[in-house]
Formats: structure tokens, sequence, C-alpha cells
């Protein structure tokens, strides 16, 4: 991998912090998972999400086939952060500069696994369980669906998540190899 070519290219892009390093260094928790069966109302109902995306002991497999990891931030303002569909309508950006940054990873020569937020809002209807994922080049599962404690990740790398106001944050993480 060209590391300085990549970081060349994502500084380009709107993204505010971003940190690589090994996929051994994630965290992953059951109790991510609880959150999701207890308070996410697309639990059961997308690829991108659980039970879809297996257990949490096989997402911690597959996150860890993949040796290296980048964590990636974005950042938009709202005139009003507790409008949940104003806060929401950023997330599209966000989700297209991380198909940006997995498309400078592919056009390496790498293979990517993507994180990145909520469930995948790619179709109108998800064809979970019915039939398989319309779009999996394009489906990111949400990072908490594997698990993983992202914010104790970036954390440890003094990554903002909060930074108040009317400020909405996002993150992604591209697994490669």
């Amino acid at each position: 991998m060209d590391r300085a070519l990549l970081e060349q290219q994502m500084s380009e892009l709107p993204i505010v912090q971003y940190e690589f390093f090994e996929t051994g260094e994630l965290v992953f928790s059951d109790r991510v998972r609880y959150v999701c069966e207890t308070e996410c109302p697309q639990y059961g109902k997308s690829w991108a999400c659980p039970p879809g995306v297996g257990t949490v002991e096989a997402c911690r497999a597959r996150c860890l086939s993949y040796p290296h990891a980048l964590l990636l931030v974005t950042m938009a303002e709202v005139e009003d952060i507790s409008d949940i569909a104003e806060t929401l309508s950023t997330r599209a950006p966000h989700e297209e500069i991380t198909h940006q940054v997995d498309d400078l990873f592919r056009a390496q020569g790498l293979e990517t696994y993507v994180l990145s937020t909520e469930s995948c809002a790619v179709c109108g209807k998800c064809a979970y369980p019915d039939a398989p994922c319309r779009h999996p080049d394009r489906m990111y599962p949400c990072v908490e669906s594997h698990g993983i404690l992202i914010l104790e990740t970036g954390e440890r790398y003094g990554l903002e998540f909060q930074y108040g106001g009317n400020v909405v944050t996002w993150y992604s993480l591209i697994l490669y190899r």
C-alpha cells in the first residue's frame, strides 16, 4: 500500500480526522450488540444489522481476518441537533466519502471490509431475510452491529466524537489487507 498517496488523496476529502491501526486493537463486546437488540428499530430488518451480520464472535473473526484498519471521521453542522430528520440528512454525504475512500484502497489492489453508520440505506426496503443483499458492494454494515466499541478505539488515538453544539459526527471503519 502506498500510504503517502492514500493520505494525499484523503486530504482532498472533507475528512476531519483519521487514524491507521491494527485490527487486533479493536475491542469487541456483547454489550454493544445488546443495545442493538433492545433499542434499535432496525434490529432484524437489514443485512447490515444483527442478526443478519452474524454473531459477535463471527463478526470479530471476520474483522480480525483483515490485519489493518483505518478509522475516519467526518462532521456536519446542522441548525438544530435535536431535529433528527435534519441530523440524519447529513449521513448520506458521510457514506459517499466512505465509498470514495474505499475506492482509493481498492485502486491500490487492497481487499476491504467496510463498516459504517447505522443501518444500510441503499435500498428502500432491504431484502433481508427473504433474499440475499441486492447491493453487497455498496452495503456497509454498522460498526456497532459487529460489537465494536468504536468510541473506545477512537479515544485511544485522540479522535474526537463529540464536538458539542449543533455538530453531527460520523465515523467509518475500513478494514483492509
